[in-house]
């Protein structure tokens, strides 16, 4: 398991937090998303084994959002 923190510049509020908060249930290999719009970063951790960087920032995009790692 691997933990890394992700800019996501375009967050407004908590409802937005609670959206990529949400990918936690469809990507699969991640076990824990924290996301906070006063910081406007998303903290994952996920199986580097299953699930690569690429794609968490793509499922982010898929929601909405730009996302790049910190």
């Amino acid at each position: 398991m691997i933990k890394k923190t992700f800019k996501v510049n375009d967050m407004t509020c908590t409802n937005c937090a609670m959206k990529l908060e949400s990918l936690e249930d469809t990507l699969e290999g991640v076990t824990e998303i924290n996301a906070s719009y006063h910081k406007l970063e998303m903290t994952v951790i996920y199986d580097e084994k299953r699930l690569t960087e690429e794609q968490i920032i793509a499922a982010v995009k898929k929601k909405g959002y730009t996302a790049e790692l910190a």
